[in-house]
């Protein structure tokens, strides 16, 4: 038998074992990896290339050293010489596996993109931008009056603008000579919270922009806007390229620990990204980079660290300080960021506690729940959940470590959202036969025109909102107990229930690719939303509540969550359906408050000091809810409002279904609940 190594792709997750000499292209197609290629692999269209990275990777178990992957073919260096491979990249048709390896697939390889659901919230915002301009005539120079251009200049600015004691950058004093004498002694300065001038143009100049980035450990997205106007000229996203080294934070932050200079390589990914899309938005709104003067960052505490260079592995355990909860500014040209005049000013909102970041600050500006009187819930799902609990009289906020099962990972059949993922999933309680809708397109699987409008589609697996539906269509058709088990008992009602193993599964499509739900993938959810709903019931402790009143669902996950079936699963605490709602994008509406109001920026940081920060990995509490949360609903807690509208399985109805399959439901949930409590604490 030939030697084989094992290698990863992300951001799929899919991984197997493979025969040294493999090309990458070959193991990728055999994994169903998405990864492009029209040439036959003959090296010719260059559209398979990837990312081989080098490293220590514990959460794959994988070491990933120089030599694992061949030496490149002449027919790779070939290519390489007509048309260029950037950033590490090798033609995955021509590149072999030597050795373990992880491989990154980067969006551009990708037959079906991925979609970054971060579309901007167009709501209003009060206009009050920290960039002005101000159009000014000079005096010319007077050899009766001898003064410095720059003299004369903050004279024009002060007679004409009222503005004084301004300091000037040196990049911009630099160009002021020559600015004055092109526009004849009449320029246009950009000035920056009234201090600083930052920019300047002969003539007059009209329009300043900025952009406002939501930098996620999944994806990235930036909305480009008239910092005179408020208006949105472009929007655009990306996965964040730091998925390679991990698909969750603490992978990340253990890659940075097993890998001396890891943290770099981490900071110059994300860089490189936001440089790539400040160019992207600046070329789809036709935007010169020397107008992009300000910059508003939100993200999570270690994608905050890591983007200003901050060594992040102080946040890999407790008790998790963080090197600054303040606001951050520095200037693009300190960043080295790409697609934005080098002057522009960065503004990072503060971050909560050492997992509850700048973020879950911005979803706060965004929401508001200190001027409300109902107690609010609000989740941002993603791997990493924040939480906030709160109204008027008093916020909480706390983390849960959700992983990234809701985004298709760690699921057998999951991917992220792209074109050709399930997304809406129905049952028949009947007959247990499925109907679903894929993402690009609009009729469900039981209508005559679906194959059709799907040919070129494909359905490729089931991205988040999609495990969610059919998790709890299971539920509520009786196929799922509640105490997660698959009921075997329903294989002679239905072939769509099969065995699988000492197991079952449900076959939610046959044929290729079959996509079939698995007893693993149930427990990777369970985990999940159990360490969520026990981070709401915590701050729910905290603030002597038995029930809240209202939940937002935020985030580029949560706001595709259909409310009804994340309270049917568990996800979120019982609260009447029409309490539950979306923000959409709320990080990314918060960054663009700070980046179009100034007053908001000091309003949201004397906020964030308000907040009491609950630390979960410490809370006794914690496990006992985790326990009880695993059920579905809930092993304990009541669900009486969701009962109002939905008929939930009644207990003696799932005994009956487990006595029929010959098993005794209560004890081997109790197993099954400390077994998988003890896969989170050693995640932990």
């Amino acid at each position: 038998m030939s030697e084989t190594a094992r290698i990863v792709f992300t951001p799929s997750g899919k991984r197997g074992r493979f025969p040294l000499g493999t090309p990458l292209l070959q193991a990728a197609r055999r994994l169903g990896v998405d990864l492009d290629s029209i040439c036959g692999g003959r090296g010719l269209c260059g559209r398979c290339q990837v990312i081989p990275a080098e490293g220590e990777f514990a959460k794959h178990g994988i070491s990933a050293k120089a030599g694992h992957v061949s030496l490149a073919s002449p027919v790779e260096a070939r290519y390489a010489a007509r048309k260029g491979l950037a950033g590490g990249r090798r033609l995955g048709c021509q590149a072999c596996l030597m050795g373990d390896l992880v491989v990154d697939v980067p969006a551009d390889s990708q037959v079906h993109r991925q979609v970054v659901r971060k579309a901007a919230d167009l709501r209003p915002i009060a206009l009050d931008p920290v960039v002005r301009l101000h159009y000014v005539q000079v005096a010319e120079p007077d050899l009766h009056q001898p003064a410095s251009d720059l003299r004369r200049l903050e004279q024009a600015l002060a007679e004409q603008w009222q503005l004084a004691d301004l300091v000037i950058d040196l990049r911009v004093l630099r160009q002021l000579q020559k600015a004055l004498r092109a526009g004849e002694w009449a320029v246009t300065v950009a000035v920056h919270a009234g201090r600083q001038i930052i920019a300047i143009w002969p003539g007059l100049k009209e329009r300043v922009c900025g952009i406002a980035f939501d930098v996620g450990s999944t994806t990235i997205a930036g909305h480009l806007c008239d910092l005179g106007t408020g208006e949105l000229l472009a929007s655009a996203g990306q996965m964040n390229p730091q998925i390679r080294f991990g698909e969750d934070l603490m992978s990340r932050v253990s890659y940075i620990m097993l890998n001396p200079g890891g943290d770099a390589e981490l900071t110059g990914a994300v860089r490189q990204a936001l440089g790539a899309l400040s160019r992207e938005l600046a070329e789809a709104a036709a935007v010169p980079a020397d107008e992009i003067l300000a910059l508003t960052v939100v993200g999570n505490p270690v994608m905050h660290h890591l983007l200003f260079g901050i060594d992040p592995t102080e946040l890999g355990g407790a008790p998790f300080a963080l090197a600054t909860d303040g606001a951050m500014h520095c200037t693009a040209a300190e960043l080295a960021l790409a697609g934005v005049s080098p002057s522009a000013r960065i503004y990072a909102l503060p971050c909560i506690a050492g997992h509850v970041g700048a973020d879950c600050a911005a979803v706060v500006l965004a929401e508001a729940p200190q001027t409300a009187e109902p107690l609010t819930l609000i989740v941002d799902v993603g791997t990493n959940a924040e939480l906030v609990l709160g109204n008027r009289d008093r916020l909480l906020a706390a983390s849960s470590p959700t992983g990234p099962a809701f985004e298709g990972a760690q699921i057998s059949c999951g991917q992220r959202a792209a074109p050709g993922a399930i997304e809406r999933v129905r049952i028949d309680p009947s007959t247990l036969e499925p109907r679903f809708k894929v993402i690009g397109a609009e009729l469900w699987s039981d209508d005559p025109g679906f194959a059709a409008a799907t040919a070129g589609l494909g359905v490729t697996g089931i991205c988040g909102s999609g495990i969610i539906e059919i998790l709890a269509e299971l539920f509520l058709a009786g196929v799922i107990r509640a105490d997660g088990t698959i009921d075997g008992s329903l294989a002679g009602r239905s072939p769509r229930i099969q065995p699988d193993g000492r197991t079952f599964s449900y076959l939610l499509q046959a044929g290729e690719p079959e996509l079939r739900i698995t007893q693993a993938d149930v427990r990777a959810i369970q985990l999940a939303k159990a360490a969520l709903w026990a981070g709401a019931r915590l701050l729910m402790d905290h603030a002597g509540a038995a029930q809240v009143e209202r939940v937002v669902l935020a985030g580029a996950f949560g706001s595709h969550i259909d409310g009804k079936y994340a309270m049917v699963l568990g996800l979120i605490p019982d609260c009447a359906l029409d309490q539950v709602s979306s923000a959409g994008n709320a990080a990314g509406t918060g960054a663009r408050i700070a980046l179009l109001n100034h007053a908001a920026r000091a309003e949201i940081e004397q906020l964030v000091r308000r907040i009491e920060k609950i630390e979960t990995a410490v809370e006794p509490r914690f496990q006992e809810h985790f326990v009880g949360a695993m059920g579905v609903p809930h092993s304990t807690e009541a669900y009486p409002e969701l009962a109002k509208v939905v008929a939930l399985p009644t207990p003696s109805d799932l005994a009956a279904g487990a006595e029929a399959a010959g098993q005794r439901p209560r004890r081997r949930r109790r197993v099954d609940l400390l077994a998988s409590l003890r896969h989170v604490q050693a995640e932990r």
